[in-house]
């Protein structure tokens, strides 16, 4: 019989008093063995979010959260490992660049990924348009591939950090999603568990960006830093401006064809430098020696693409498709671009098919937009702000209605904030 009530736990954290560890573990271990109930944890997730937790009571948290489940051994590689994680934005196509680019300067890259819900595109959801790629693999199959291509990007196994999973999918349906301590826990959880040697972090700020402001963006970055350095993993974290979308191209398919102009030496500018910032400082991570900027232009991080596309079953060289319903967006003025909005354009995304409102909900592969205006651009009227792709006449109704704000034109020149905002170690 157990000494703890999960409504005593409820009502302390709810009064604001720190639960020790034993009652942290207690009621971890109970809710993933079905012996505390959904509406319960419900309740002591609401009560965090008011609450939080200290670090002593985060560092349990996240602790029993690694030890709910089986734990990746990356141990017999022959090369260091090091993994990044996103907290998401539009347009972030990074991870399909990244993952091969530095697994082509020597490391090991296991990045375990997950798929998009809202305005934010998943990793999982773009990869999944190119034919016959899969997302699952088993522990086996993903350590022979890092040995072999040097990269993977897959969906994480259900026997890693089966709290987290039970815990994310209650935290989307009650409101508890933006707490910091549950978000922190919920990641490095994962990517400790995964066995990676070191870790970056793209923590996101601004519009397009669940962490909307600057303070909040950095305490999150401060709490993962501090989460990864106690379990071993050296880990950095880089806050990046996320108020504009990141390239040009926002959907599935659209995505990973902008990463493969940047894998092979062209693409937008602020994809190719976010990826070879993040880049650099993984391989410092792992005491890896190598400039990763010549290999996107020399073809060797495409091939290392390729070759990971094809061990996880994909045709890297198939044609991707684009939705066949399209149209145009111009600007109804001239003038210079003072705003795009990330999550205006994310929305349309979404609108267009290439996102989800709940997780089990399909994605079209072929839905999405290019963003053809940046900050500062001078425009003309009538000229071409967003090109759309859908599957169908409502889907571009929806897609382009979300636009209708996301440029905003005035008179005054003005400079796009740096993307590369604060690093944090």
């Amino acid at each position: 019989m157990s000494s703890f009530s999960i409504v005593d736990l409820i009502v302390a954290k709810r009064e604001g008093r720190v639960l020790s560890d034993e009652a942290i573990t207690w009621l971890l271990d109970s809710y993933v063995a079905g012996t505390v109930a959904d509406e319960q944890i419900s309740a002591l997730l609401m009560a965090i979010f008011f609450r939080g937790l200290n670090g002593a009571e985060l560092g349990t948290w996240t602790d029993t959260m690694i030890a709910s489940g089986e734990r990746l051994d990356l141990r017999g590689l022959s090369r260091p490992s090091v993994d990044k994680h996103s907290t998401g934005g539009v347009g972030d196509k990074i991870s399909l660049i990244l993952a091969p680019l530095v697994a082509a300067c020597g490391a090991a890259v296991p990045q375990l990924s997950g798929r998009g819900l809202g305005h934010t595109g998943g990793t999982l959801d773009k990869l999944e348009a190119i034919p016959g790629w899969r997302a699952r693999l088993s522990n086996d199959e993903i350590v022979a591939q890092l040995e072999e291509v040097g990269a993977v990007i897959c969906a994480a196994g259900d026997g890693l950090a089966p709290a987290d999973r039970k815990l994310y999918a209650l935290r989307d349906v009650t409101g508890t999603v933006e707490s910091i301590p549950l978000i922190s826990s919920s990641i490095m959880s994962k990517k400790i568990a995964e066995g990676t040697n070191a870790l970056v972090l793209d923590v996101k700020v601004g519009r397009g960006a669940f962490m909307k402001e600057y303070d909040r963006a950095a305490e999150l970055a401060r709490t993962m830093v501090g989460l990864g350095t106690r379990h071993g993993v050296a880990t950095v974290a880089q806050l990046t401006a996320m108020d504009q979308p990141l390239g040009r191209a926002c959907g599935n398919a659209i995505e990973v064809l902008e990463s493969i102009d940047v894998l092979r030496g062209r693409g937008p500018a602020d994809v190719r430098d976010l990826t070879i910032a993040l880049a650099r400082t993984m391989l410092e991570l792992v005491g890896i020696d190598v400039d990763p900027a010549p290999m996107l232009d020399n073809g060797r991080a495409y091939e290392v693409y390729c070759a990971m596309i094809a061990a996880q079953g994909g045709d890297p060289t198939a044609e991707l498709p684009l939705g066949v319903v399209r149209d145009v967006v111009t600007a109804d003025r001239s003038g210079v671009a003072q705003v795009v909005d990330a999550y205006d354009v994310g929305i349309a995304a979404w609108r267009l098919g290439a996102g989800r409102a709940r997780k089990e909900d399909a994605v079209s592969a072929g839905a999405g937009l290019h963003c053809l205006v940046r900050v500062g651009d001078h425009v003309e009227a009538g000229q071409p702000l967003f090109e759309l792709f859908a599957d169908t006449e409502e889907q571009l109704a929806f897609g382009r209605s979300a636009l209708a704000t996301a440029v905003e034109l005035g008179d005054e020149d003005v400079a796009a904030a740096p993307l590369l905002l604060e690093q944090v170690r």
